[in-house]
């Protein structure tokens, strides 16, 4: 009888969990069109094209052939370090000599052990798609706290973008590496976790040094929320985690190791440009250029910073008073304020990049969506924001690159930073306390 019981027992439980699958099945497939509107069922979406992103990493990794690049010369650079060369301006690879930080020394070792010397291409295949696929997580959850990008975007996020899972896993490039602990970064910043969002931030810096352009956007950041005195510890914490990461390399030869790992000037082949195809190579290859693209680049940024990022009233100098002592009371950031500046911030820096190369594309492909749909724009409908980002895709696939694709892209970085300026702005106005709103 008591097993009876039990029969029973289990057969209603099993009947009840069919009923319950059956009628949230029912419920998805009513609001089926919303599920891909609205920017509540983030994680939903996210969970099912991450699970198609697992079929498709797989079948890449099993069905393309692998590309050598820059791999082999990764791994002949960490091993000079451990045959222990401390010395930067001796560790060479078959690419040529290394430019990266420390970080990228010390995971790449790592790499180096796990992949049988990086001798085992597959083992280290393996690793780049968890690593893709953990840093689609970290990107998905951000735009679920912003909540402000259809879902139905994040297909072309994740799917169709051939560019993207070549760089992670038929390159093998370090881009990848440094842009998931930025996203993890900024994940930790959502999280109001700000020192530990600075040590990620600049462990990502360690890796590569293209995580800058994200620099000005973070110390606005760390100035309109602590003040000057407030963020001196967290610009600390950056600064200290680059003197403890190279402290090998410093003390062996100071001036090699900040030359090739924190070189500005170097200088890049036209060949590989994506970006300035259609300039003479004279041109693209003067220092004059150069310093256009910079004062170029530092001039948006302080428009952005003046007349769409700071909106108190109060002179941009307020921000490095201590935020209690302001003559407008300190709000806490939003999670919009800030992924936007974040990304604005590294947007406009790329937009203005001496050159881009085909693994670059990561330095920004997982913020298009945001930057494209975070902003209401009624001249630029849901058709148009996808033309811009598919005719993105065409040009960074284009190789050898043309004057034709280099034009569109900065056409489409055009759209969008035209977007960015007229678009209503995550911080808005302040009004004094005092004063009267008419």
């Amino acid at each position: 009888m008591a097993a009876g019981l039990r029969k029973r027992g289990r057969a209603g439980s099993a009947a009840q969990l069919g009923g319950f699958c059956r009628q949230w099945l029912q419920r998805v497939w009513q609001e089926r069109r919303l599920l891909l509107r609205e920017p509540r069922y983030t994680l939903l979406v996210a969970s099912c094209l991450c699970l198609a992103e697992v079929g498709i990493i797989f079948w890449v990794i099993h069905r393309v052939a692998y590309t050598e690049i820059d791999w082999k010369a990764y791994m002949a650079q960490v091993e000079g370090v451990i045959n222990g060369t401390y010395d930067y301006t001796q560790l060479q690879g078959d690419t040529g000599p290394l430019v990266y930080p420390a970080g990228f020394v010390y995971i790449f070792m790592g790499l180096y052990y796990a992949t049988g010397r990086g001798t085992d291409i597959r083992m280290a295949q393996h690793i780049f798609a968890v690593l893709y696929l953990a840093t689609l997580l970290l990107v998905f959850l951000i735009y679920h706290q912003t909540c402000k990008v259809p879902p139905f975007v994040f297909f072309f996020m994740c799917c169709a973008s051939y560019r993207v899972h070549s760089i992670y896993v038929l390159r093998l490039f370090n881009d990848p590496v440094a842009m998931a602990l930025l996203f993890l970064s900024i994940n930790l910043f959502l999280a109001r976790r700000w020192s530990w969002g600075c040590c990620f931030f600049s462990l990502a810096v360690s890796v590569k040094m293209n995580v800058l352009l994200f620099a000005p956007g973070l110390l606005f950041l760390l100035l309109t929320q602590f003040g000057f005195h407030g963020a001196l510890p967290k610009l600390g914490i950056c600064a200290v985690l680059q003197v403890v990461l190279g402290l090998p390399f410093l003390l062996e030869n100071p001036v090699g190791y900040l030359a090739r790992s924190f070189d500005l000037g170097r200088q890049f082949l036209f060949r590989w440009t994506v970006n300035w195809r259609f300039l003479p190579e004279a041109l693209f290859l003067h220092r004059a250029f150069h310093l256009a693209l910079l004062a170029a680049h530092l001039s948006l940024l302080s428009l952005f910073a003046l007349r769409r990022w700071h909106r108190t009233g109060e002179s941009i100098l307020s921000l490095l008073k201590d935020p209690s002592k302001r003559k407008v009371p300190p709000q806490p950031l939003t999670p919009n304020q800030i992924v936007s500046t974040l990304f604005t911030s590294n947007f406009i820096g790329i937009c203005f990049s001496r050159s881009l190369h085909y693994q670059f594309y990561v330095w920004y492909f997982h913020t298009l969506p945001y930057l494209l749909w975070a902003t209401p724009a009624g001249w630029l409908t849901h058709l148009l924001r996808l033309l811009v980002l598919g005719l993105i895709e065409l040009s960074w696939n284009t190789y050898p690159s043309t004057s034709f694709s280099s034009a569109a892209l900065h056409a489409c970085h055009a759209v969008i930073l035209l977007q960015l300026w007229l678009g209503p702005q995550p911080f808005p106005k302040s009004v004094r306390p005092g004063r009267k709103a008419h």
